[in-house]
């Protein structure tokens, strides 16, 4: 590498050209100029070398101490120089011997039929009461836990995207770079038909290119639901349910309504004697996993599925024992 203006051009490449094929690469591509300019200031030339990346990694800007924060960042820089070795062969590529191995996924908590009852019922006595504020982070949650959609999904989601006389959402590019259509319920249809309703009648944009879940107060009335400020009144409800964590997160989350979401699904086929391995992947597609590896995680990460796991494996074996002669 003779220039790090070189560098910076070949990490505008590498961008695009993911890109073109779908990727959207924000995390990924702060990480590589950040990257670049550390070269720059450093004054590297010739091949890039773990010594360089390293010496990155560890320069946070939040001034990190913790190795797997290093990891991670290191492993941002993975995919780049794999692609920046047609150029350079010298190139090295970091791996997990430099800071150690990431930790695996954390266990998610899983939430109770009990426990999503009350935050629906603690969120729909937000003040002021009676009033829209209750209403919108009652059907969000509710959303949530009934569909298993990421909650940055939900958010971005327009009147347009939401087919209620179909009962169909679309879901428009998001994480993965996937567009894809998630059909509802009749019950959840029917409490975003309710809320349509309320947020009409309160002066809010049926516009098509209107946000579908909007802020209520201020300067943020009738713009789109922040995630902010979501995360602050799920905090202040979490703590007034004061529930027990039966996750390895710090408490939990939004994204659990996800994680719910899939295995009170897998629980429910096994318990109507479905074939899990034959309906995994249209458990994958509906929640937009990239992969059907990721929704088999379920199965071997959490308590819940552990058994079902097992059970599994079970049968396999005996399928797999030979008499002897």
């Amino acid at each position: 590498m003779s220039t790090t203006t070189s560098l910076q051009r070949l990490v505008e490449r590498y961008l695009n050209e993911r890109r073109q094929l779908g990727f959207a690469l924000r995390t990924s591509g702060y990480a590589l100029r950040s990257f670049a300019c550390h070269a720059q200031a450093v004054g590297h030339r010739g091949p890039l070398t773990l010594e360089v990346m390293a010496d990155w990694a560890r320069c946070d800007s939040h001034a990190s101490t913790d190795p797997c924060t290093w990891a991670r960042r290191l492993k941002r820089l993975r995919s780049f120089m794999r692609w920046l070795q047609q150029f350079e062969p010298r190139t090295e590529v970091p791996d997990d011997a430099i800071f150690g191995r990431l930790p695996a996924r954390q266990a998610p908590h899983i939430y109770s039929e009990r426990e999503i009852a009350d935050l629906l019922a603690a969120a729909r006595r937000l003040s002021p009461a009676p009033g829209l504020r209750g209403v919108v982070y009652e059907t969000l949650f509710g959303l949530l836990a009934s569909t298993g959609l990421r909650i940055s999904e939900a958010l971005a989601l327009h009147n347009s995207d939401v087919d209620l006389k179909r009962g169909v959402l679309t879901i428009e590019r998001t994480k993965f770079a996937k567009s894809r259509q998630v059909p509802l319920h009749p019950s959840t249809i029917e409490a975003l038909r309710r809320y349509r309703w309320v947020r009409d009648l309160a002066g809010m944009s049926a516009q098509t290119d209107a946000p579908f879940f909007v802020g209520t107060r201020g300067q943020r009335a009738g713009l789109p639901l922040s995630r902010r400020h979501v995360d602050r009144v799920f905090a202040g409800l979490r703590k007034q349910l004061d529930w027990r964590n039966r996750g390895t997160h710090h408490a939990p989350r939004i994204h659990d309504l996800r994680h719910t979401f899939i295995v009170r699904r897998i629980v429910l086929w096994q318990a109507r004697g479905v074939d899990v391995d034959q309906s995994m992947l249209s458990l994958s597609t509906y929640v937009g996993h990239a992969m059907v590896t990721n929704t088999y995680w379920y199965l071997s990460a959490v308590p819940e599925l552990m058994s079902l796991a097992a059970k599994r494996f079970e049968s396999f074996a005996s399928q797999a024992e030979v008499p002897y002669a």
